[in-house]
């Protein structure tokens, strides 16, 4: 039985709706509705600090259009969270009280260690990263972490936020010149106090909705060619350019950018310099998107408590993915040991030009364990499995997944140059080379189990200069798959620019 639940997110900047379906515990939960109201409720906090009558007014009008909408999707439960604002409200137990009263709703301030937790939760459990720091900012607080082997060492909440940064320092609609550099010193002010960040030289991780447009405007800057920007890596110098291009435009030119989301635009620049800041004052090797949050670590907790059945995250996603698409287990696990057996007997094999590594061999075995999933959907499966390798996240970085799309959809080398087109630039000659003979070993290895029988036992190879005999060790009769080699053997042969001979041989269990 399917579950749902809603999240009800109460940030300093908006407040989020989002529904999520989950068909079985512990398994991937889909987004079913998403829908926010930049209510930017941190306006509404008066000089006691106290949120006033008219933000209470806001708040209930939004929680109560949120309600109508659960209500239509017929959700169970609902939890709902609020953050800095909220927290930092100096009447938060009456706006506790009158929330409960008129709504219904049991509102939960997080904590500044909760808020801080559930940004890392989601991150490891979305990004395949031993180690990182993870970055949430928000309207009226930052929190930052440290993970190391995967387990949460550090944390601190920052004071600061892009909208409270704007309310502090800005009068206008976007910072001046000299705005900004009473800005810079402020943040490296609070920075410094945290001697845990400094010069760390690990990646960052970056989430929330400033973190999002600051990943949507970089690729459409470049025209990026995949879609989705969750696990979408930039270098520290390309957040400087998306800055250096945004400082020349208008408040009105910003509003109007493309990636930019309307309601941050103006607060984006200030957004940045804390994203830039932060790279430099930890020496970051990398700035990578997370699209998961505060809310799916939320998810995470509940509905995550499980010990995971795959040593890797790329690993256990690739098997939803599987359950997903229902591909045939015992069939793909037989390509995966033909496969294999290609691979070991190849890796020996001296002048072929290419040096195979464990994670070319880690490859291979993904790559087998979705080869042509698109065959569920469409027999012509190659562009629907390239589709869905590449644009789907599931842990790796974009060239990861890229790489395992290439090779799960190979058909041949002129689809292979056809899908590679767009992103020619990622890989190497060699790369794109290796690519290619994982794809062909693959396509081969599907060859040799036609008739479904899991007949071949061992492979066997022994290069004679440009002719390469084969010994196939089957356990019953291999006419099919002896006819379905010879029609497939083209494509290695093509690229080791060698002929194969191959010998099938039947051999008692």
């Amino acid at each position: 039985m399917k579950q749902k639940i809603a999240i009800i997110d109460i940030g300093s900047n908006t407040l989020r709706l989002v529904i999520y379906e989950n068909a079985k515990s512990g398994k991937r939960f889909k987004e079913i509705e998403n829908m926010k109201k930049a209510t930017r409720i941190r306006n509404f906090l008066n000089d006691e600090q106290e949120l006033n009558e008219e933000g209470i007014h806001f708040l209930l009008n939004t929680l109560r259009d949120f309600q109508t909408i659960i209500n239509l999707y017929e959700v169970k439960e609902t939890i709902c969270v609020a953050t800095a604002t909220i927290r930092q409200a100096k009447n938060k137990h009456e706006i506790l009280k009158i929330v409960l009263e008129r709504t219904g709703l049991a509102l939960n301030i997080l904590g500044e260690y909760e808020e801080a937790y559930y940004g890392y939760l989601a991150v490891i459990n979305s990004i395949d990263l031993v180690e990182g720091i993870t970055i949430d900012m928000g309207g009226g607080s930052t929190e930052i972490t440290h993970f190391n082997n995967r387990e949460l060492i550090h944390h601190v909440s920052l004071p600061f936020g892009a909208l409270s940064l704007k309310i502090q320092f800005v009068k206008g609609d976007i910072p001046t010149e000299q705005e900004l550099v009473q800005i810079r010193q402020y943040i490296r002010s609070q920075l410094q106090k945290i001697s845990w960040i400094e010069n760390i030289q690990i990646p960052i991780i970056a989430m929330g909705g400033s973190a999002r447009n600051v990943a949507q405007l970089h690729q459409n800057f470049i025209h990026y060619p995949l879609a989705g920007i969750h696990h979408y890596e930039m270098s520290i110098s390309n957040i400087h350019d998306i800055k250096e291009s945004l400082k020349s435009l208008t408040f009105k030119g910003l509003q109007n950018a493309e990636g930019l989301s309307r309601d941050r635009a103006d607060t984006i620049l200030l957004a940045i310099e804390v994203f830039e800041i932060l790279s430099d004052y930890s020496s970051a090797s990398r700035f990578i998107l997370s699209e998961k949050g505060l809310r799916e670590g939320v998810l995470y907790s509940k509905w995550n408590q499980r010990e995971r059945e795959f040593t890797t995250l790329v690993d256990s996603e690739i098997h939803e993915l599987i359950e997903e698409y229902h591909i045939d287990v015992p069939k793909s696990k037989q390509l995966v040991k033909i496969a294999l057996m290609f691979f070991n007997s190849l890796k020996e094999v001296h002048g072929i030009g290419i040096e195979f590594s464990t994670s070319d061999l880690e490859l291979l075995k993904r790559g087998a364990r979705v080869y042509h999933l698109g065959n569920y959907l469409n027999e012509e499966s190659g562009p629907l499995t390239f589709s869905l390798l590449a644009n789907r996240p599931i842990g790796f970085s974009h060239k990861e997944r890229v790489k395992l799309a290439l090779i799960a959809s190979y058909k041949g080398r002129g689809t292979f140059r056809q899908f590679l087109d767009p992103f020619k630039g990622w890989l190497t000659k060699d790369e794109r080379k290796k690519l290619c003979l994982l794809g062909a070993i693959l396509k081969l290895s599907q060859s040799l189990n036609k008739s479904e029988r899991n007949i071949v036992n061992e492979i066997k190879i022994q290069p004679n200069d440009d002719s390469w005999f084969i010994d196939l060790y089957c356990l019953n009769d291999y006419g099919p798959e002896k006819y379905q080699f010879e029609k497939q053997k083209k494509h290695l042969e093509k690229l080791l620019k060698i002929t194969l001979i191959p010998h099938f041989h039947l051999v008692n269990r």
